[in-house]
């Protein structure tokens, strides 16, 4: 008993001395945002590409990207870095209207990361005279000067 009372009152002392756990952090403070109002508004920008592809207006298509060098764009395995490289990769790929076809994207899957932040998955499909090229989108898009753009885009191929 003696040994378990001494025991007791040299851990007092020690316990004492322990570092207690750091508290946890508040939640950081996230701006509200309308959800439906900045998917609707990311929705708008997925829908005028689609309409520029198919009058054949590649440039205007391009609007909807961050006119930037830090612009990253990937397909078929390889990187695209910069709008103005992005856009004369698509005037190259793309550049009659016999090889633009008609462009329909769909299943848009948007998630809002933040009020100046989003994901934008879906399909796309091309339907030109002989085939039928679809795949799949993810886009990184960010709200820049109020205009939801996008800064990274990978592309996939299903064939």
């Amino acid at each position: 008993m003696k040994y378990l009372l001494a025991a007791l009152a040299l851990s007092l002392p020690l316990a004492a001395c322990a570092t207690p756990r750091a508290p946890t952090a508040p939640a950081p403070v996230v701006e509200a945002v309308d959800a439906a109002a900045e998917t609707a508004a990311i929705v708008a920008v997925l829908n005028a590409q689609d309409t520029a592809w198919n009058r054949g207006d590649i440039d205007a298509f391009m609007d909807g990207y961050w006119r930037s060098p830090e612009l990253r764009f990937a397909s078929g395995g390889n990187i695209t870095r910069g709008w103005d490289e992005t856009n004369a990769r698509y005037h190259r790929v793309y550049g009659t209207p016999e090889l633009m076809g008609t462009l329909t994207t769909t299943d848009y899957e948007i998630v809002i990361l933040s009020p100046d932040a989003a994901i934008a998955h879906g399909a796309w499909m091309l339907e030109r005279d002989g085939d039928r090229p679809s795949g799949l989108y993810t886009l990184v898009m960010r709200k820049i000067d109020g205009e939801w753009l996008i800064v990274s885009d990978t592309t996939t191929s299903a064939d």
